[in-house]
């Protein structure tokens, strides 16, 4: 629409003709007070708080349903105003339990800060307040009704935003009030997205209530651990006696790539942290057989020893290494390269979720036929083909859903099961669960009324994931590029299942799936390097079985678990395990360090997107270190040079992080971001993540990052495009081992949450108890 020309309080603006008046102000920096009003949700224009005075209108408009228009004049300050707003207040008052002081809503209440702004310090009403009793819904939503001023933000977030329609009004006037959908309990999600947006402490967190105060807590904004979609999460980080805890997780910090969302896992899954379980010193495995606690020296002495030993003797190919898809990209990036160039070995390999290594080798030489996790908020047609994003990718469900409510995007589905978001495809094409191959030629028939409506869009997003793998990912990308207007999204599992592969976890190939064979920039990089491609992941157990694998370094992976490796295998293997929990695998090993979180470190995760964003250290753990500085001890400890491995301490770069400036610390803060995001700050330690990022950024062909977007917080996406026609090699679909977690499941991490594990336990009974009736 055509901009128009408005004033508010006498100051000139311009907004789109139509645009809601709430929105346009609080654009030019004027702030409305609303209670009711969220952006992207329907307009309900219950709470009169965000009253206005416009000129030639005789009575007080609503800013959140009033659209601005050309020569329109408003008032959004005034002493009517002021009286009119604080007169909506002392009503909200009238039976709202004064209980700020206990209130987990204390300090971040927009009723309370209401109340301070506009008074309302006295009341009229003498009549006793009518107490209810708080009522759990579920495991993780409590509700205070008297604290509820019936805004509706709840109810329209869980219809419209998530598509459950778990909470409704019931009763009328003054009775109104806020209730599940099971009578008693909330049969959801339970995604916790109605806590988010509730203004007042009506809503509160099972994990988080009545735990401490948010001027407790230090606010540290990183990277969820659990799936592929990378949600930004905030993590509200409190001292302990063992360093520091996570307290709370929630979505304060909206401008991530998820905006307002956040689903379970993010939410209410950090607890695993804290897991009394939890590894907190090395373990060795004595004379008898048995694991016990020892010093890190110890440790790293007896690990690093034995692997010396064996590449002496047996050479490089007598050690294989098993890598994560929840390690930083720096992690994974060292790991590789300490295989590489100290262990002397391309057995390298992980858990693969998704064929990444195809999919990037089908767009090599396209570029910009990638799509961001945030072009499926804004393509205007999406075909979505197998999987079932409600439950193993929540965000790009929640994207979905927006996109086609807000923008009218248009979703086609193919898929050879019913999935939730068929509620709001355009058209479904059921397949058998082994006819995803024959999708395109359903297609190019263009004989069905779902062909025909995907092959008359101009443009489309297609999103797929595990059912396709190997050539049959080389084909669909092929028949989309020769569409022409066709972008593609990969999903696979996992934090950082995409970092993993981009990284060179992988036997034949390098980070940016450049060919060991053909190594081109790391010849000169990565001494020693061998040019023979290693033994993937079962290959490695087959040799193990065999006798011939001297050693195993496994990180942040339960391989014996996952893949069911029968543990009289590895009697002959020296292994070696760094993890969080003493895992199956971990069980087993001889030497076991213990190793912290994706929330106690920091650096890079990339999703399955292929957006990277900078995941930052929030909690503490005494005992416990990042797997790059286990890493970078275990390389020093067997003799080689920290300083090839690490590039830190270079000659002559030298830099002023701001802190001769004292108290102006803002100032440091500032200049130290200038530095990093500009790569000019000094690498002065080899735990330091950021000076391997250095070295990816020169060495892997499209991780050209922009880094003052990055350092500042924001997702920023990769070109696979970028990747030399040279990388081409051989799938192996039968290497994809897909996880296929739900809303409550991550493996070990979901294993080892007990709010995960309630909440599964709350969802099955609740289903049970539907199949019952």
């Amino acid at each position: 629409m055509p901009d128009v020309t408005f004033t508010v309080d006498g100051k000139k603006l311009t907004a789109p003709a139509g645009t809601l008046l709430i929105e346009a102000c609080r654009k030019a920096g004027i702030e409305i007070p609303a209670f009711c009003y969220y952006p992207g949700l329907s307009l309900q224009a219950a709470c009169r708080m965000c009253v206005v005075r416009q000129e030639k209108v005789p009575k007080l408009q609503t800013a959140c349903t009033t659209p601005v228009a050309e020569g329109n004049v408003f008032i959004t300050e005034s002493p009517e105003i002021t009286q009119a707003r604080k007169a909506t207040i002392e009503l909200l008052l009238g039976n709202h339990p004064l209980d700020c002081p206990v209130c987990d809503a204390g300090g971040e209440c927009e009723l309370q800060d209401m109340t301070f702004k506009y008074g309302a310090g006295g009341s009229l009403y003498t009549e006793a307040k009518q107490h209810r009793e708080e009522q759990q819904w579920s495991p993780a939503v409590f509700f205070d009704r008297p604290r509820c001023i019936l805004c509706y933000r709840c109810v329209r977030m869980c219809g419209e935003g998530m598509d459950v329609w778990a909470l409704g009004i019931q009763n009328r006037g003054v009775s109104a009030v806020i209730a599940p959908n099971g009578a008693d309990h909330l049969d959801c999600e339970q995604c916790g997205m109605c806590i988010d947006v509730c203004p007042v402490g009506a809503l509160t967190s099972g994990s988080y209530r009545y735990k401490t105060r948010p001027w407790e807590m230090k606010h540290v904004t990183t990277v969820c651990t659990h799936c592929a979609d990378g949600c930004k999460v905030t993590l509200g980080i409190r001292q302990s006696n063992e360093g520091s805890e996570i307290v709370r997780a929630d979505n304060r910090d909206k401008s991530g790539i998820n905006g307002d969302f956040l689903c379970a896992k993010g939410r209410f899954g950090f607890d695993f942290v804290e897991n009394p379980e939890r590894l907190i010193k090395p373990l060795v495995r004595n004379g008898a057989g048995k694991l016990e606690p020892a010093t890190w020296d110890h440790a790293l002495r007896a690990a690093a020893g034995k692997l010396k030993e064996i590449r002496d003797a047996k050479g490089g190919e007598a050690i294989a290494v098993i890598g994560s898809n929840r390690t930083t990209n720096e992690e994974n990036y060292l790991l590789q390269k300490f295989a590489r160039t100290v262990l002397r070995t391309n057995n390298i390999d992980h858990e693969r979720t998704a064929d990444y290594a195809t999919f990037v080798a089908a767009l090599a030489g396209h570029e910009g036929k990638v799509a961001s996790l945030r072009d499926t908020a804004t393509a205007p047609a999406i075909l979505l083909i197998g999987g079932d994003p409600t439950n193993e990718h929540p965000l790009l469900a929640w994207n979905i859903r927006t996109n086609v409510r807000l923008n009218r995007a248009r979703l086609y589905i193919a898929n050879h099961r019913s999935i939730k978001l068929e509620r709001q495809a355009k058209a479904v094409q059921g397949l058998p669960p082994a006819g995803y191959r024959d999708l395109t030629t359903i297609l190019d028939h263009n004989d069905s009324d779902f062909a025909k409506a995907v092959m008359a869009e101009p443009s489309l997003l297609i999103v797929f994931g595990q059912d396709f793998g190997g050539n049959h990912i080389a084909a669909l990308v092929s028949w989309g590029l020769a569409l022409g207007n066709v972008r593609f999204a990969f999903l696979g599992d996992h934090a950082n299942s995409r970092g993993a592969a981009d990284m060179g976890l992988l036997p034949d190939l390098l980070p940016g799936y450049v060919p060991v064979a053909n190594p081109g920039a790391f010849a000169d990089e990565y001494p020693g390097l061998p040019t023979t491609a290693g033994l993937t992941q079962p290959e490695i157990f087959a040799a193990a079985r065999q006798s011939a694998l001297g050693a195993l370094l496994v990180v942040g992976a339960d391989p014996v678990e996952k893949s069911g490796i029968d543990p009289a295998s590895l009697k002959n293997t020296f292994v070696i395990v760094q993890d969080m929990f003493l895992t199956a695998t971990a069980a087993l090993a001889d030497v076991v360090f213990p190793a912290a979180s994706l929330y106690e470190k920091t650096g890079t995760i990339t999703n399955t997107f292929g957006d990277v964003q900078l995941a930052r250290k929030g909690a503490d753990k005494a005992g416990v270190k990042p797997d790059f500085e286990i890493l970078a001890r275990l390389a020093a400890s067997m003799g080689a040079d920290v300083k090839t491995l690490v590039p830190f301490g270079k000659a002559g770069v030298t830099a002023d992080l701001g802190q001769s400036r004292g108290a102006q610390s803002g100032e440091a803060d500032c200049h130290a971001v200038w530095l990093a995001a500009n790569g000019l700050e000094p690498k002065l330690s080899p735990f330091d993540p950021l000076a391997v990022l250095d070295e990816i950024e020169r060495l892997v062909p499209y991780y050209k990052l922009d880094r003052m977007n990055l350092f500042s917080g924001n997702d920023v996406p990769t070109e696979p495009g970028f990747v030399p026609v040279s990388s081409l090699t051989q799938p192996h679909p039968e290497l994809i081992n897909s996880a296929h977690d739900g809303l409550f499941t991550s493996g070990t991490l979901s294993r080892h949450s007990p709010a995960l594990r309630e909440l599964e336990l709350h969802q099955s009974q609740q289903l049970a108890e539907t199949a019952a009736d």
